[in-house]
Formats: C-alpha cells, sequence, structure tokens
C-alpha cells in the first residue's frame, strides 16, 4: 500500500506506515505518530519554553523556540483532525514552563486542542500536568496492545512501545557527504520517537542507551522536508577486550 501523502504547506509530504503490535501506524516527516485506527496523533519532547527556562539561568538564548515549536504542531493538528493527542513527555523544559507561556501562544494552543482529548505523559523534565492546560495527565498512556511512555522501558514484554525522552539521531550517506537528522527508531515491538522541539538536540542510535533497547537492530526512519528516508541499523557489537601487549 502506497505511504499516505499529507499537505504541509504548498509542500506534500509522504507519511511512512509501520506495522507493530498488529496496527498499523504511520510516520509523518514532521516528527510526529499517526494511528488512524484510533484517531491519534503522538508527538513527543516539545521541551516548550526551554530558552526561558535557559534565561532564567543567565544562558541567554532567543526566546522564540515555543513559538516556533507550536507553528509546526498547530498546523498537523488542524491537518489530521484526532480525538486524542498524545504528548509524550518533557512537553515542557520544566515544571514552571506552562506558566511562562505567552498569552498569544497559550490562547492558540488551547484553541487547538478544543474539541479532542490531550494526554499528558510524565516527563522527567514535567512530572506534574501542565497548569491552565485542558487534558489528562498520565504516566504512561494504553490503547490497545500498545503503551505510550515517556522513558522506555528495556526488555521484550507482551505488546508494543511508543516511547521518546532519548533524542534519536541518525546519519544518512549521501553522494555529497553524511547528512545527519532526527529519526524514528523502530523494531517490531518498540518506536524511539523524535524531539519536535525546536530547541532539542539528538543521541546518535549507535550509542549504548539507544543500541541496549534494540538488540536485534531496527530500522531508522530519518525526517526529510518531504519525506522519510529508511534504513537498517545494525545490532551494536561488544566491544572486545584488548589483548595484553596491544
Amino acid at each position: 500500500m502506497a505511504p499516505r501523502r499529507a499537505a504541509h504547506g504548498d509542500r506534500l509530504m509522504s507519511a511512512a506506515p509501520i506495522h507493530i503490535a498488529g496496527e498499523r501506524l504511520m510516520l509523518d516527516p514532521a516528527g510526529v505518530l499517526h494511528w488512524p485506527a484510533r484517531r491519534l496523533l503522538c508527538v513527543a519532547d516539545l521541551h516548550l519554553e526551554k530558552g526561558s527556562a535557559f534565561a532564567a539561568r543567565g544562558q541567554l538564548v532567543p526566546p522564540y523556540d515555543t513559538r516556533e515549536t507550536l507553528s509546526r504542531l498547530l498546523p498537523l493538528l488542524r491537518r489530521y483532525r484526532p480525538q486524542r493527542v498524545v504528548f509524550l513527555g518533557d512537553s515542557f523544559h520544566d515544571d514552571e514552563g506552562a506558566a511562562r507561556v505567552a498569552a498569544s501562544e497559550r490562547a492558540a494552543l488551547v484553541h487547538a486542542l478544543a474539541g479532542l482529548e490531550a494526554v499528558w505523559v510524565a516527563g522527567n523534565h514535567d512530572p506534574s500536568a501542565p497548569a491552565g492546560l485542558p487534558g489528562l495527565a498520565a504516566e504512561a498512556w494504553t490503547e490497545g496492545r500498545i503503551v505510550f511512555r515517556h522513558v522506555p522501558v528495556p526488555g521484550r514484554f507482551a505488546g508494543a512501545e511508543i516511547a521518546g525522552h532519548l533524542h534519536p539521531k541518525a546519519a544518512a550517506p549521501t553522494r555529497a557527504g553524511s547528512v545527519t537528522r532526527a529519526c524514528f527508531l523502530a523494531d517490531g515491538q518498540r518506536v524511539l520517537m523524535p524531539a519536535f522541539g525546536a530547541y532539542t538536540g539528538g543521541l546518535d542510535v549507535g550509542d549504548a542507551a539507544i543500541a541496549t533497547l534494540f538488540p536485534r537492530g531496527g530500522r531508522a526512519f530519518l525526517l526529510g522536508a518531504e519525506r522519510l528516508y529508511s534504513f537498517p541499523v545494525q545490532p551494536r557489537r561488544p566491544r572486545m577486550p584488548a589483548l595484553a601487549g596491544g
């Protein structure tokens, strides 16, 4: 079946289907996951108000990260028209972040969430529900056989997991040299979400913190301007001990 094509502004973007726990999920190049059968949209690691958190500590950065992140998120809510949005933790950079959002940006977010159910999964940066915003607070959220949580749980288990927290990125070879971008990482049981926020960095999929979650390897879906670029990620090989004498 051909991947779903969704208009983003004046461009067409191709969402890639994956199958996990007997369900068909769509990975959008914008960095969100769509579950059509449940009319559910999932987004991870917005880290809203990260700029203002840095400023409070004397690290001055342009204070526009919330505006930029919402300018990309709100059109996706309008386009997919989900019944439920699962915010997969670290939606705000700290527990006071929701209170620092500018009035105009807060109003735009509240308007976009009207008529749908928002689920705010607790993150390590924002363990409490955002004050003044509609929705439910949850440590994790379960739909069918799929659990949505912030921090992935190592090992094998019944069902499947959608998780964030680790901000995966990967490098893909091109004729002009390698290109490194945020990515989804998936196998038959787990999807690791890319960080959506404007001021979020990334952790390479070869890092032990990510690789140990995928002992048999997986498939990376690199975010592109109009499509995802998919390639296999090999299992991480254990390092051999150095021999005596070099």
